[in-house]
Formats: C-alpha cells, structure tokens, sequence
C-alpha cells in the first residue's frame, strides 16, 4: 500500500474503527449516494483529510476528480460548511 493511501486510510479509518480499503473509500467518495446515506468515512475524506492529500488520493486510485468535487460539494451542503475540495474548481 503506499503512503498516500496509508495516510489517508488512517485518518478515515481511525474515528469510526472501520477498516476500509484504499478501493473502498475510492469507492464511496466517488458514489453520489455517499451524500445521500451521510456515510460518515466520505465526510471524514472530505473533511478531515488535507486538501493536496485527497488530490494524490484521487490521482493514484483514478475518481474523476470532478465527481469527488461534487460529491464534497453535496457534503458542503449538509455540513453547513465549505470543504475544501468543494471549493476546486
């Protein structure tokens, strides 16, 4: 696994004592239900992630970033705060 996604998963995986793979949360941030179920590991991404982290995150397991930049639009909305990756444009 690289570091990117050790990183990633670990800031994910840590709050809701899950244990997602890499492909799992590629998954759910790239998944428009995500919003709609409040999946708390795709908020966490969005939320809780660095900003330069999620990018790396989205290159090396290939979600069209502009889907993800939707999705964390969507979360914005629900969140009653802009998330950073919701600000890309």
């Amino acid at each position: 696994m690289s570091v990117v996604a050790v990183k990633v998963l670990s800031t994910v995986n840590a709050p809701y004592g899950t244990a997602l793979s890499a492909e799992q949360l590629a998954s759910k941030i790239s998944d428009p239900v995500s919003a709609v179920l409040y999946d708390p590991s795709a908020f966490c991404f969005f939320s809780e992630v660095d900003e330069d982290l999620q990018h790396s995150f989205l290159d090396e397991m290939c979600v069209d970033p502009k889907i993800a930049t939707e999705l964390a639009r969507k979360f914005s909305v629900l969140a009653g705060y802009t998330l950073p990756l919701a600000r890309a444009a």
